[in-house]
């Protein structure tokens, strides 16, 4: 049985500015699906590799507990540290020539400042996607609040034309626009659980590589990891 109700009326019937937002918000969501579900899954791998830490630490050898972090190219702990390693040779082997530009940074502020870099520059991976999710939970309402705005024209515009308020001319575009209120909604309220839901997990994520680059600090000023408590 045709009805002037649904998705399907909704693209039949509606105009050009009509369709124009219904894809705004379909792509909209898709894109804010996508990049939830590949953001949680790599969260849930970086979880993984939370345990690792233990055997990296209780290595005979830096070389030994680098060997012992797995997926090098993804892992920030080893990274970080391999980053933290590398500086460390650059600090230790620079020619007399080049002296001069290390002259004002001792070995501490040198690795401390090579650490923080690289962590860094892993926080900013981490806000990937989180830009496009916060404006589509900011605006996505009201592109669908433009939908109805735009529905309820036609609704009046129905009504001027035939003289009359009847139910069957004014049920399709109100219909239509009580359809694009729910669309907005349906786009923003995932986007916004989900920016709030990765960026908490981003903050605790940092928060333990800060710790991880304390120890590496610790361990090449001092020859030994600061053990918790002291």
């Amino acid at each position: 049985m045709n009805t002037p109700f649904g998705l399907a009326n909704l693209w039949l019937e509606g105009d050009l500015v009509t369709r124009f937002v219904a894809i705004a918000l379909l792509a909209s969501s898709i894109i804010t699906w996508v990049i939830l579900l590949t953001r949680f899954w790599g969260l849930i791998n970086l979880r993984k590799l939370r345990p690792e830490l233990d055997k990296f630490w209780r290595a005979t050898s830096f070389e030994d507990g680098l060997n012992t972090l797995s997926n090098h190219i993804a892992n920030p702990y080893y990274q970080i540290a391999k980053s933290a390693s590398q500086a460390s040779l650059h600090h230790q082997n620079q020619s007399s020539n080049h002296r001069e530009l290390l002259q004002t940074l001792n070995y501490s502020e040198w690795m401390a400042r090579s650490l923080k870099s690289s962590i860094d520059a892993f926080a900013g991976k981490l806000q990937k996607g989180l830009t496009f999710l916060g404006s589509t939970g900011a605006t996505a309402p009201f592109i669908g609040l433009f939908g109805t705005v735009w529905g309820i024209y036609h609704a009046l515009i129905a009504i001027s034309s035939s003289g009359s308020a009847q139910i069957d001319q004014v049920a399709g575009p109100i219909g239509e626009a009580l359809i694009m209120t729910a669309l907005g909604l349906a786009v923003a309220i995932p986007a916004v659980l989900g920016f709030n839901a990765i960026n908490r997990a981003n903050k605790l994520l940092l928060a333990e590589l800060n710790r991880f680059g304390n120890d590496l600090l610790a361990y090449f000023v001092t020859g030994a990891r600061v053990k918790p408590g002291e």
